[in-house]
């Protein structure tokens, strides 16, 4: 089987390269003609540890194409995976206008049979849409099948998570293409789940809104401990040797942000509300993430007294480490609110970069630690970085104005930090 992945962005180029290693013919295909020729030359567009090469050995095998000529390569391929981005519109539902532009272009180029697997995170009862779309769309009546395949891709960890996933979920009523997935994915040793496609969207939703729920609880947890005199992490360690709840998303911090958590979780309580049902759990983790860099800075601004002309230092902006992914990261939260109360911002991140706003134009992004390190009052340290770790805080704090260090990752060992005559404060870490 030839397969044609539509969108060649994080989950796309992944899910090509994750294919192209398990021995299939993959083309890549999006309208974006610069991600397509950068993809050609076997370079990324995007930040993603090891997945760059990769896709590079396969373009230079030849194992994997790239186009931007949606009609050839629709007809040309038999099973075509959506990969295209459901942005969340702004009362939180999930905007499917790309998901449907697929199928409409699906519909109009077919010339004979496809199987149409939906990779892309969409709402429940998605899959009977796109097969409407793809039905009103064709100029001859062809047969097809949906089906639904949702991704569960960590950023930063997604050629581990693609190449050994934990679990494949296939949601078809069609035989066929119920073995036609599972002959894609017989070299994967993982447990595989066929089901409908109902379930198998909502399986993506409730996994990412149950681990974003993980998170707010141990933030809100965090705020308790801070007042009782006890360490969250300590707390966390004894939790998490509980089999039933796991090590994983027990780490308390400024909250979660990137492309999947925040939008899933606002689109999973949408749904729900459209069904007349209150996920009252959900959105109160939706409130709790919401305001939880606010903790933080709230202790940093009773340190200071104030932040107007306080030069504050941040370290990380993406929402995670190992990635250049920036959208719904704390971070951007925390410089918005420092702006106003006219601070002094200064910025570096090892690779992702502040969106090109005028609202940012006062912030300095520096292209070292140290420069963002000069003269600061106080150090907010917004994602874990392994670099930060590494730096050599004996030496560096001499640079500092004021020795205040704000970690809302809980990345520094506290005791270390405050022998070097640091005012150390995390979150749930106090004593």
């Amino acid at each position: 089987m030839n397969i044609l992945i539509i969108g060649t962005g994080y989950v796309g180029a992944t899910t090509a390269m994750v294919f192209a290693e398990s021995g299939w013919q993959v083309t890549g295909l999006d309208v974006d003609a610069r991600k397509i020729e950068q993809l050609k030359q076997g370079r990324l567009h995007f930040h993603e540890p090891g997945l760059e090469a990769l896709i590079d050995k396969h373009v230079r095998s030849g194992r994997l194409l790239f186009t931007t000529d949606k009609e050839s390569a629709i007809a040309g391929h038999d099973v075509i995976f959506i990969c295209v981005g459901t942005p969340s519109r702004p009362d939180g539902s999930a905007d499917l206008r790309y998901i449907q532009q697929v199928a409409e272009d699906i519909g109009c180029s077919m010339n004979g049979y496809k199987l149409v697997v939906t990779k892309s995170t969409v709402p429940v009862g998605t899959q009977e849409q796109v097969t409407t779309w793809i039905r009103a769309a064709q100029r001859q009546p062809h047969p097809f099948d949906v089906a639904s395949n949702p991704e569960f891709l960590r950023e930063g960890k997604a050629v581990e998570d693609a190449l050994h996933p934990d679990r494949i979920v296939i949601g078809t009523d069609s035989a066929k293409a119920k073995e036609q997935l599972l002959t894609l994915y017989q070299s994967f040793q993982c447990p595989r789940i066929v089901t409908t496609s109902r379930t198998a969207e909502l399986i993506k939703y409730a996994s990412n809104a149950f681990l974003a729920t993980k998170i707010s609880y141990m933030n809100e947890l965090a705020k308790l401990c801070d007042v009782v005199n006890v360490n969250v992490n300590e707390v966390a360690q004894g939790m998490g040797l509980d089999p039933r709840i796991g090590p994983s998303f027990l780490q308390a911090g400024l909250g979660y942000g990137g492309s999947c958590f925040p939008k899933d979780v606002s689109e999973l309580v949408m749904t729900a509300k459209e069904q007349e049902v209150h996920l009252r759990i959900l959105e109160q983790v939706m409130e709790v993430n919401a305001t939880q860099y606010a903790y933080l800075l709230d202790k940093a601004r009773t340190r200071l007294g104030d932040f107007a002309n306080k030069n504050i230092a941040i370290l990380g902006l993406a929402f995670k480490p190992d990635t250049d992914d920036i959208r719904e990261a704390p971070a951007l939260r925390m410089i918005h609110d420092l702006l106003l109360e006219q601070a002094n911002v200064k910025l570096f991140d090892p690779v992702a970069t502040l969106p090109a706003q005028p609202s940012y134009e006062a912030v300095t992004v520096c292209s070292l630690a140290e420069e963002a390190l000069h003269d600061a009052d106080a150090v907010i340290l917004c994602t874990e970085w392994t670099a930060f770790g590494q730096l050599d805080w004996t030496n560096l704090k001499s640079l500092l104005r004021q020795l205040n260090f704000f970690d809302g990752r809980n990345m520094m060992d506290a005791q270390v930090m405050r022998g070097l005559g640091f005012y150390y404060r995390g979150i749930g870490n106090e004593h």
